[in-house]
């Protein structure tokens, strides 16, 4: 329980994942135009204007940012939510194929092999097709070279990995290396890869509105520049910190939603698919050193 409260303290003093370096510099203006609001109201200027907090009800404005953060988060959680689906989805095919799939020449173990790196290539060039990278060298040690070359002038990779996983599905069945069921199988999780491939493009290139994150924007400024006005005359010089506070907590929490609304980036808070990435890497290379018992194709 104390290491629990000492992580939980040591958390609020954590800068980095958090969204200060992105509002401090409007948090400190907006303390600055309180300062001088004060000074203002010091020297008997009428600044004063408690009616101003009428204007944007604190109600109205929380409400906007809850809908703008939970929007947000909704797109986050279903990105993950779909990355787990690719993980399992890969996993589960590559186990079939590793068992299924029989090996009748000495030359099929490396067929196998190259198609079960072709399905973290899947993924890894899924990562890099929402993130509008260009193939790398990240790739190239799990595709042949020919077929490198050609990825970098594809303009959907993904596509194209998952055309090469199945034709080589279609290979072994030609070759009465599977059976029709197993073919079917097999065709079904690379289905769900590629509709795991445009889930995650729904959500890359349907944003939120343009319009609405203005107007939120719009809103929070005009509300932090009038709430000097209305706090002034109880607080005086502390009217400077207070202001400072409250555009901390309301721009922090607009600034967490549009972190997270995209949550294929490089950002802390987006998804760490570089590591779901190699974790799918380490998987194939402990499958690929396991030998099946057994290896046979149903009738």
């Amino acid at each position: 329980m104390k290491e629990h409260k000492r992580k939980g303290f040591h958390i609020v003093l954590q800068f980095k994942g958090s969204v200060i370096g992105a509002i401090y510099q409007d948090v400190l203006w907006c303390g600055a135009f309180g300062v001088l609001v004060s000074v203002l109201y010091d020297f008997k200027l009428p600044v004063s204007q408690p009616i101003l907090g009428s204007i944007i009800p604190s109600i109205v404005l929380g409400l906007l940012l809850v809908f703008r953060t939970n929007t947000a988060y909704e797109r986050f959680w279903e990105g993950r939510k779909i990355w787990g689906s690719l993980v399992n989805t890969t996993r589960n095919l590559a186990r079939q194929i590793w068992v299924s799939i029989d090996e009748k020449e000495p030359e099929d173990k490396d067929s196998k092999i190259n198609a079960l790196y072709l399905l973290v290539a899947f993924a890894i060039a899924t990562k890099m097709h929402l993130r509008g990278e260009s193939i790398d060298s990240e790739l190239e040690e799990l595709v042949p070279d020919v077929k490198f070359i050609k990825l970098k002038n594809m303009n959907n990779p993904p596509i194209e990995v998952a055309f090469w996983i199945g034709d080589y599905l279609q290979q072994q069945y030609k070759h009465n290396c599977i059976n029709s069921h197993q073919l079917v199988a097999m065709q079904e999780l690379l289905n769900n890869l590629v509709d795991n491939l445009g889930a995650c493009e729904r959500i890359l290139k349907t944003p939120i509105p343009l319009a609405y994150a203005i107007h939120l924007k719009q809103l929070l400024l005009l509300y932090c520049l009038l709430l000097p006005f209305q706090i002034v005359q109880s607080l005086g010089w502390w009217t400077g910190l207070i202001s400072a506070l409250v555009s901390f907590t309301l721009l922090g929490i607009e600034a967490i939603g549009l972190e997270i609304e995209n949550p294929f980036g490089y950002d802390t808070n987006d998804l760490p698919l570089d590591t779901i990435c190699q974790t799918m890497k380490l998987n194939m290379d402990d499958l690929i050193s396991l030998t099946p018992s057994v290896q046979h194709k149903e009738i």
